[in-house]
């Protein structure tokens, strides 16, 4: 099984995180800084390059009732960015609460809100990944 990668975009970060090779678990892998990246696009386009990605689950924000807003119309336009850059499936991921539940788990494991900072996009877009791995083994 090839790996996946999860994405949880956002206005000044954008976090990524990994399957391992059997597409069981979602790891961290890096937090790009948008205001220090003049194309985010591109910048996945060469991580799903460099690690041989098969899949692309980028988090789509929803509202609690299930409807969509400007944040998500910007995830939509980053979506078509990334299709024209690579050759694999990127496929939108419902992440209501991903990041509430990454800044859950990053303060029970004895974080600050400030030394969550750097990885907070990281977990978020692991919650993201793990989600759809899940969802995946159910269809085994």
């Amino acid at each position: 099984m090839t790996r996946a990668l999860g994405i949880d975009h956002g206005d000044a970060r954008i976090g990524l995180a990994i399957s391992d090779e059997l597409g069981m678990l979602a790891h961290p892998l890096e937090t790009i800084a948008v205001k220090d990246t003049p194309d985010t696009a591109a910048r996945v386009a060469q991580v799903v390059a460099e690690r041989g990605i098969g899949n692309i689950i980028l988090g789509l924000p929803k509202n609690m009732d299930g409807t969509t807003g400007a944040a998500a119309e910007k995830v939509r336009a980053f979506a078509e960015k990334l299709r024209a850059l690579v050759t694999c499936p990127v496929r939108l991921w419902d992440e209501r609460l991903t990041t509430v539940a990454a800044q859950r788990s990053l303060h029970e494991a004895g974080r600050n809100a400030k030394q969550s900072r750097e990885v907070i996009d990281q977990v978020a877009a692991q919650l993201i990944l793990q989600g759809w791995l899940d969802s995946q083994s159910f269809m085994l």
